[in-house]
């Protein structure tokens, strides 16, 4: 399994078995294990790599003071063979519940000193909770047995392993606040919201050579490992990447920083502390030598997502140094505290980014005064309006705040990203053309109508240092209007054509070529087939082959960028080097949206950027490797795992299949679509009986099937009965019956012959995977990576064109029909109604009404 395949996995099985504990419990236990795994199996690795052997693995002690001590020093802990993770595996049936209480008991007693602050408490949340996974010891044996064997495939090795672990943790985290409600808020920032903080941060910073970040509310520690990772694709060393982060509730804290570990940051680089924000400052020293190490934390980057609208306590904060410039926030609003915290804490050239309720744009009292500090010292940078329930647990509008110490500048952007989404269940969620998009135009100042807009100090203190969003930017859609002209008389006037100037633009001379002028404000269709003439017009033909020229060769810019580089590109980085060609690609074509590019290669980028991590950590080799597929299977009220064939763990059969079996596929196909046939008759057979033959026993509706096993024994009688007086006439009952008995025949030989060449083909496929060359390898990966995008970048300008000829037939027919004509139309049906009154038959009030109804049809 792939790390997706393999993280869905264990996400299901999590979730059964956490039966009626809560999701947002849960994963503290099961995060917990997941993390003791990764020490443990670091340990064992480390050992092998000192040359420690199998016996001596098994030896390890704390007993045995001088290994425990060179152990501590080199990893920061030590883990005794006994409590090793594979031992817990090994002990099969002899494994409980006391064997974790006393590993993670000894694992508090042996961390390295210099180490204390990283790991002292860590397991503290998964240690006092052991006791609600069961309410005796042995339920609780069964519910950690379980958990331990479910995690056990979970790699830990090499760079595979931190790729594989990070994306399981963070899946894990992800969908556990997909289901905690509202308590999701303490611990997980949105993926997308994350990516998007992260790419706005890491432009800011990308040319220094050390950074320092920190997330003041950091939750699980996504948030914070996603600017790291973002900055990190601009620099050549990570270990110059030293992260700051600080939690307030302790079983949060404790996520953060086996996040932050897991993650294979150096422990010198992590510096964590579970701490209340707002009412205990970051000290600027160490606690064991205050005097000698004061150093005040300022940072190149700070982010946060903190919890919205809190109360706090604001009483005796005046002279407190993060607020004393700016004021003070409302006791029953702790928004701003929150971002003056962060502004504190940032170098003069640094950045920050902040999730807050859209409130804070407008809110008036101390928050008013706050907000007209901040814009008067020019340190907002950027208003970012993010998409209504984006957020886990909670559908209020929400921004992105970007702030700086110094600026050059003293506008401010305003971006309304509102209608930026794609739906996914409940909530809704940024697509990867949205983030590129609202990057772009952060980091490029964009004034983009209707959507982004530099706006002077002057405006925003002319309108009161009220920020809401729409006062600068109008996202709305302009409502449909009628022109009364066009509505009277016909005819589609020149101010709604307008409204298509880009298409305009891009073909001059399509608009007169479509339309008659007589130097009215009206026009009319000039041809009959306005797609037609469209699709025919010189210009739009002239603008499909100019992108088929640019496009050209960018299959063969593909292969060089994604084949013959396979084993060396960076995965991350690689995506943007190809969007960014898209885009060069696209820049002298009119009409074709670039973001919606972009999406089609990020739709695509999912898939081929698995395959390029299986095939980096594993070897060419893995394009070769054929793997049992395993499916779920019910069996005595039981799910149980088997075997269900084989499966490519990159080539997927159906594309080897295409490529080196069509003849096969095409009989196979052939002998489906027969099957279908048969259905088909065998419906019409049923539809064409008579009732009473339907009441006979030897036909009757069953599932698919319309006939019973009498048909056969029917038949044969049949048959004889032919043989002896002659065929029978092909719309008789016995006729149908005899067809019936043929078509069952044919569909069980049909079934058969299908089940038998479909196996075989699924062997002989295996088999070619198996036996690839390299060169096949490469050709059959083009066609797995290259050919979709290059297929869907190609339907592009199609797409454009049919949304002309769309907007259009609309216009056409909005006016086509006049209202005059609407009104003639309508006296001449009351007419006619009028007259059929008069043929009405009933009693005395009956004829009452209808002349009543036939005098209002009238107009009398």
């Amino acid at each position: 399994m792939n790390k997706q395949q393999l993280a869905a996995k264990i996400w299901a099985s999590a979730n059964q078995m956490r039966s009626k504990i809560e999701a947002n419990e849960y994963k503290d236990y099961i995060l917990g294990f997941i993390f003791y795994k990764y020490l443990s199996d670091k340990l064992e690795r480390f050992a092998k790599e000192q040359d420690f052997s199998d016996a001596d693995i098994r030896a390890l002690s704390e007993d045995d003071e001088e290994t425990t001590d060179f152990i501590k020093r080199n990893l920061g802990y030590f883990i005794a063979h006994e409590h090793l993770f594979s031992t817990w595996i090994a002990e099969g049936g002899d494994f409980g519940v006391s064997h974790v209480r006393d590993a993670l008991s000894a694992f508090s007693r042996l961390i390295h000193p210099d180490h204390k602050r990283l790991f002292d408490g860590i397991f503290k949340t998964l240690e006092t909770g052991l006791s609600k996974l069961g309410d005796t010891a042995a339920k609780q044996t069964k519910a950690i047995s379980e958990l331990i064997q479910l995690i056990k495939e979970i790699p830990m090795d090499g760079r595979q392993g931190y790729d594989v672990l990070g994306f399981i943790y963070e899946y894990l985290i992800s969908m556990f606040a997909a289901n905690a409600g509202k308590k999701a808020g303490e611990f997980y920032t949105p993926h997308e919201v994350s990516v998007l903080m992260s790419e706005i941060i890491a432009d800011h910073v990308k040319d220094k050579e050390k950074i320092d970040i920190y997330d003041s509310t950091s939750g699980s520690g996504s948030l914070l490992l996603n600017i790291g990772q973002s900055i990190a694709k601009h620099m050549d060393n990570q270990g110059n990447i030293k992260y700051f982060a600080q939690e307030l509730k302790e079983n949060t804290y404790n996520l953060t920083r086996m996040n932050l570990v897991m993650r294979g940051i150096l422990p010198t680089n992590i510096v964590t502390r579970n701490g209340d924000t707002l009412e205990d400052d970051w000290p600027f020293f160490d606690d064991n030598d205050p005097v000698n190490s004061y150093n005040p934390l300022y940072l190149d980057a700070v982010v946060s997502n903190p919890p919205y609208s809190q109360k706090w306590d604001p009483e005796h904060k005046d002279s407190d140094p993060r607020y004393a410039r700016f004021g003070l926030a409302p006791k029953s609003k702790a928004d701003y505290a929150f971002l003056l915290h962060d502004l504190y804490h940032l170098k003069p050239d640094g950045i920050m980014a902040i999730v807050l309720p859209h409130g804070v744009l407008f809110r008036g009292g101390e928050e008013g005064e706050i907000r007209r500090n901040l814009i008067e010292n020019d340190h907002l940078d950027t208003i970012i309006g993010l998409p209504a329930n984006i957020f886990f647990g909670t559908g209020i509008p929400t921004i992105i705040l970007v702030l700086k110490q110094k600026r050059k500048n003293s506008d401010v952007l305003i971006v309304d990203a509102a209608k930026g989404f794609a739906k996914e269940g409940k909530n809704n969620k940024l697509r990867a053309c949205d983030i590129k998009k609202i990057c772009d135009t952060v980091i490029g100042r964009l004034d983009v109508p209707s959507y982004s807009r530099v706006v002077p100090k002057a405006e925003i203190r002319d309108n009161g240092y009220n920020l809401n969003i729409p006062r600068y930017v109008d996202s709305s859609e302009p409502a449909e209007s009628w022109d009364l002209y066009a509505s009277m008389f016909g005819g589609i006037p020149n101010s709604e054509l307008d409204a298509l100037h880009d298409y305009w633009q891009a073909f001059p001379a399509l608009r007169d070529a479509l339309f008659t002028d007589d130097g009215t404000p009206y026009v009319n269709p000039a041809v009959d087939d306005l797609a037609g003439a469209i699709h025919q017009h010189t210009q739009v033909r002239d603008f499909e082959a100019r992108f088929i020229d640019e496009f050209a060769d960018f299959p063969d810019y593909l292969t060089t960028e994604l084949i013959r580089k396979m084993m060396t590109l960076q995965i991350p980085r690689q995506e943007s080097v190809i969007g960014e060609e898209i885009v060069a690609r696209l820049d002298p074509l009119p009409l074709i949206d670039h973001y919606h590019a972009y999406q089609l290669l990020d739709d695509q980028w999912q898939h081929i950027a698995i395959d390029l991590e299986i095939l980096q950590t594993e070897g060419f080799e893995a394009a070769r490797v054929v793997d049992p597929n395993m499916v779920i299977k019910k069996k005595n009220n039981k799910e149980v795992e088997e075997q269900d064939g084989w499966k490519g763990r990159i080539m997927p059969f159906e594309l080897v299949q295409k490529t080196r079996f069509t003849p096969e596929l095409d009989a196979l196909r052939a002998k489906e679509n027969r099957l279908g046939e048969i259905s088909a008759a065998f419906e019409e057979t049923l539809e064409s009986f008579s009732e009473e033959d339907k009441d006979a026993d030897t036909v009757h509706e069953s599932g698919d099937k319309f006939v019973n096993a009498a048909v056969n024994k029917e038949a044969k009688r049949l048959t004889a009965e032919a043989k002896q007086y002659g065929d029978y006439d092909a719309e008789t009952y016995e006729a149908k019956i005899l067809n019936v008995a043929r078509w069952i025949a044919e569909e069980k030989a049909l079934k058969a012959a299908i089940k038998r060449e479909d196996a075989a083909l699924h062997l002989r496929t295996k088999d070619v995977i198996e036996g690839l060359s390299d060169e096949q390898v490469h050709a059959l990966l083009k066609l797995k990576w290259i050919t979709p995008l290059n297929e869907a970048l190609h339907r592009l300008p199609g797409q454009q064109i049919d949304t002309l000829i769309s907007k259009l037939h609309a216009l056409v027919e909005k006016y086509q029909i006049t209202y005059a004509e609407n009104a003639r139309e309508i006296q001449q049906t009351e007419t006619e109604l009028a007259g059929m009154i008069d043929e009405l038959e009933g009693n005395a009030f009956d004829l009452q009404g209808l002349a009543e109804l036939k005098m209002l049809l009238a107009g009398d």
